[in-house]
């Protein structure tokens, strides 16, 4: 395999700015469909499950691969919609390069934020393409000044529009000065290229004046040429250009209409001609248990093998698919891999290409591509798969956690194991879904990201899977945790078939700052207390965190010190200081100020200027504080935060007052404290 043409790009944007349709247009120009589905008429060949057809959104990341000027490119259609961010983490962090698609008339919107700071987190170079340049307000210039401004990035067009909203022709390309115009017969398919017309020659060479004044700062020739009046080489252009992509040194512009089969060919050479190959990707680090340190792993076939699995998706024929990376190293058909984190070998039994939901046969995979692995059972998102001889360990996903829950009940004992089996198949395939018995009510609790993010997990369950189960209403996962510091020293004695079991424990809970995370550290001296005591004390502590401390509910931002321990060698046992350890930490808790967290809400709501009052009416109303306004050409933006508790039925009541024209996206912001405790 070349792995100067291959390309491992993905699609990212806010929900509604046309990437599926934008991917549609790549697949049928490519040669890998021969027909356009359409979003609206639930015929998307990425969006292939039930749900997406039906709700008209990309619930889950899916792959392809295709090929263009004799380049491979593997692509990663992600969702839009805030409640499934865990999918665009995921993929971001496979990708070698990125496409952002923004609407011409809404700009940088809530959700294209949060993507493109996953996207600054690993370092993927983008290029951006300003898509719906045929509605009403466009403006593809506001689109690019909304880049430059809330990403502090500079951004350089390689084209300009000719026309925008209802009079968008085609585009002006800059390097080449060209005017480009795309044929309706064929949908797009052909491409008519003119002279620049008269009336339009000052604006595109002030435009390119602008490219050429941006490229020249790094790149002497370039400026020489420029100030001398020579002609610029279109190859020094483009090489110069490619350079500051990939050094993130700016974002490259191109516009167009994909759904109406505008400007996706100029996308596609930009993927190949300014995005990275695997090779020029920056490489990623790999820790070595064995040497204590991290080291970089270079792309290379005849290296020790190390990839990621990125994503599980569960087929009913093949078991799990296992959505892969591969960094260094290949993998045959029938090889034995090796998960470093579970330090368990596997066989690898088939690999496949996938095409959205159907698979191509593959021999082997090799570095720098994606595939999909049949045949692990143990794999799960995040895991490494290595070199037994010489283990490097991947950073793991850190994915946010679940913030809103639902009860589920087995219409039948008999269905009650069939809803457990479908609720691990789920929960291995989606990393922010979690599952868990309530110990008062028994009940079987569900959570995720969001009300959508359930509603979509709940009738996969029931429709897909064929549970029966009943289902209750939307509830706030909550917090517990501590505002004081207390010390607590507690004496655990208990006789167990005869034999004494005893254990002493001194220990310090103390709040930790928010956002932190929970800790436990032992520093007490402690000469001949085994190895297995300790890892007892810290198992109780650590299923403390998990337990609460009044309600139940998983503690956050709690530091825990371990200052002394009372062992004995007749009479101590792991089970006595396991015991000890959790009372000792409900006992210092207890004396620490407990206190609730609820989870606060990042809101951001689109709605037309005349409803602007009563938008943030209804945010105010319900505990909510507005943060600030934004205008823009055809909408309004309100940013609010707002406790979630308080934002079950918004879209309903949003919805009335604005007469269905806004809408909003919800995302969680941070836990804070809960006035009151549950009672309010």
């Amino acid at each position: 395999m070349n792995l100067n043409t291959l390309r491992n790009i993905g699609i990212m944007a806010h929900i509604d700015a046309g990437k599926t349709t934008t991917t549609e247009r790549i697949l049928y120009y490519t040669g890998k469909i021969h027909r356009m589905g359409e979003i609206d008429d639930g015929a998307a060949t990425m969006d292939w499950m039930t749900q997406e057809q039906e709700r008209g959104i990309t619930i889950q990341s899916a792959a392809t691969t295709t090929y263009w000027r004799d380049h491979e490119i593997n692509i990663i259609d992600t969702p839009g919609h805030v409640d499934f961010t865990a999918e665009v983490e995921r993929s971001l962090r496979v990708l070698d390069g990125a496409i952002a698609v923004l609407c011409a008339v809404g700009g940088v919107q809530p959700q294209t934020e949060t993507v493109w700071r996953q996207a600054d987190e690993y370092a993927v170079p983008r290029v951006c393409f300003v898509n719906k340049m045929d509605r009403v307000g466009a403006d593809f210039f506001a689109a690019m000044r909304d880049v430059i401004e809330k990403f502090a990035v500079p951004a350089v067009a390689l084209q300009i529009p000719i026309g925008q909203g209802a009079g968008f022709e085609g585009v002006i390309d800059l390097i080449r000065l060209r005017e480009i115009r795309w044929d309706e017969e064929t949908e797009g398919e052909k491409m008519t290229e003119t002279d620049i017309a008269p009336e339009r020659r000052a604006e595109a060479l002030a435009w390119r004046e602008k490219l050429i004044d941006a490229l020249s700062t790094t790149n002497d020739e370039i400026a020489e040429r420029f100030l001398e009046g020579r002609d610029i080489p279109e190859a020094l252009l483009r090489a110069e250009v490619r350079r500051g992509a990939l050094a993130r040194a700016f974002v490259p512009f191109l516009c167009g209409a994909s759904r109406r089969n505008q400007g996706v060919q100029p996308l596609l050479d930009a993927v190949v001609d300014y995005l990275p190959s695997p090779l020029e990707a920056l490489p990623p680090q790999g820790f070595s248990p064995k040497k204590e340190e991290y080291v970089p792993i270079p792309c290379k076939s005849d290296a020790p093998l190390s990839a990621l699995v990125f994503k599980i998706q569960y087929e009913k024929e093949a078991g799990a698919l296992c959505y892969v990376r591969l960094y260094s190293g290949k993998i045959k058909t029938g090889d034995q891999v090796f998960n470093v984190g579970k330090k368990k070998r596997e066989r690898v039994n088939r690999i496949v290409r996938m095409h959205s939901n159907k698979s191509e046969p593959l021999d082997r995979v090799e570095a720098g591509d994606i595939a999909v692995l049949i045949g692990l059972k143990l794999a799960q998102t995040g895991d490494t798969i290595g070199s037994e001889g010489m283990p490097l360990l991947l950073e793991k996903m850190h994915f946010p956690e679940p913030v809103i829950s639902v009860a589920i009940e087995p219409e039948t004992a008999s269905e009650r194991e069939r809803l457990k089996e479908t609720l691990g198949i789920l929960s291995r395939e989606d990393p922010t879904f979690v599952s868990r018995d309530d110990p008062e009510t028994g009940q079987l609790i569900i959570s995720g990201m969001g009300e959508l993010h359930l509603d979509v997990l709940v009738t996969r369950m029931l429709e897909d899977y064929k549970v029966k189960a009943r289902v209750g209403s939307p509830q706030v996962t909550y917090r517990e945790s501590v505002s004081g510091r207390a010390e607590h020293t507690e004496v655990f004695s208990r006789v167990l078939g005869g034999k004494e079991n005893t254990a002493e424990i001194t220990l310090t809970v103390e709040a930790a700052p928010a956002g932190s995370g929970n800790s436990y550290s032992c520093a007490a001296r402690a000469p001949g207390v085994p190895g297995e005591i300790l890892d007892a004390i810290e198992a109780g502590i650590t299923n403390s965190f998990g337990a609460g401390i009044r309600y139940g509910y998983p503690c956050a931002d709690i530091n825990v010190t371990v200052t002394k321990i009372g062992y004995s060698e007749l009479s101590s046992t792991p089970f006595a200081f396991e015991a000890c350890a959790v009372a000792a930490f409900d006992a210092a808790c207890a004396k620490a100020n407990p206190e609730l967290l609820e989870p606060v809400m990042k809101v951001d709501i689109l709605c037309p200027q005349e409803f602007l009052g009563d938008a943030m009416r209804e945010v105010t109303q319900r505990g909510g504080i507005v943060t600030g306004t934004e205008s823009k050409p055809s909408t309004d933006v309100i940013y609010a935060e707002a406790p979630m508790a308080k934002m079950f039925g918004f879209s309903t009541h949003l919805r009335s007052v604005t007469k269905g024209r806004a809408s909003f996206s919800m995302e969680f912001s941070r836990f804070q404290v809960k006035p009151g405790g549950l009672g309010n």
